[in-house]
């Protein structure tokens, strides 16, 4: 199928659109509300981001992968997608936080606020939203349905809820969770362009083991999200970050064996 550039981009358009609107309301709001009803909002938020993560993180239950029968056993050994979700997450943190994946996000934030003459919290806001918006199932295969077949019915759920959320992360943290959007062009849309390829790679991504793992471990990272929006303590979610890479490569390898 051959497609135009606006039908393979119309849902990540939709959602930059969203998120913009989203944050200009947020800024509306922010001079408006006292601090302690910009508190409740943020709470709320960070409670449901929390409820959306645990959610996806179960996806991992299903993920699990069959090592073939060995030397040491006779039968095939499967090993549990929450093993390789693990793996994944301490062997891409420790690749994160030696690449310094933190704080070269961060950096581009700061770079972005002395750009447009930011203030406030503003790096905080961009670092959170870029990670909320562009981590989870909808992202990746809202994309590829966009990009393969002109749907972008999952992506238009995704932009509705990015736009609420905007809202609500704007409202306190200001317009740097606007520029988020840069990210979510950058990735979002290059997967929707890339598309064809990944087709070949994921027949069937709904069910695919490889994107289970993927939503199970983006599912942690974005309960991390939602510890760091209460201000419980800080997780390092951007160091984690090459897990979303590591986990599938890690199954895949199992599978080989």
């Amino acid at each position: 199928m051959d497609l135009s550039l606006w039908a393979k981009l119309n849902g990540t358009l939709i959602n930059v659109a969203t998120v913009a609107l989203g944050t200009g309301l947020g800024l509306a709001l922010r001079g408006r509300l006292p601090e302690r009803m910009q508190t409740v909002i943020m709470q709320a938020l960070g409670l449901v981001t929390i409820f959306i993560g645990l959610s996806m993180a179960g996806s991992m239950n299903k993920a699990g992968a069959t090592l073939q029968s060995t030397a040491l056993a006779a039968q095939p050994i499967v090993v549990d997608g929450v093993v390789i979700g693990l793996v994944g997450l301490v062997v891409g943190g420790l690749l994160g936080e030696w690449w310094r994946v933190e704080q070269r996000l961060a950096a581009l934030g700061d770079w972005l606020k002395a750009k447009f003459n930011g203030s406030g919290r503003f790096t905080e806001g961009f670092v959170a939203a870029s990670l909320l918006f562009c981590i989870g199932p909808m992202t990746l295969i809202g994309s590829i349905n966009n990009g393969l077949i002109g749907d972008s019915q999952l992506l238009i759920i995704k932009a509705a809820l990015d736009g609420l959320a905007a809202i609500a992360l704007a409202s306190s943290f200001g317009i740097g969770v606007g520029f988020s959007i840069l990210i979510i062009l950058i990735y979002q849309g290059g997967v929707a362009l890339a598309a064809g390829a990944l087709a070949t790679i994921l027949p069937n991504p709904a069910v695919d083991p490889r994107v289970l793992i993927i939503t199970g471990v983006g599912g942690l990272m974005v309960v991390g999200v939602g510890i760091n929006l209460l201000d419980l303590t800080k997780i390092r979610v951007a160091s984690l970050l090459p897990a979303l890479l590591v986990a599938p490569l890690f199954h895949w390898l199992i599978s080989l064996l």
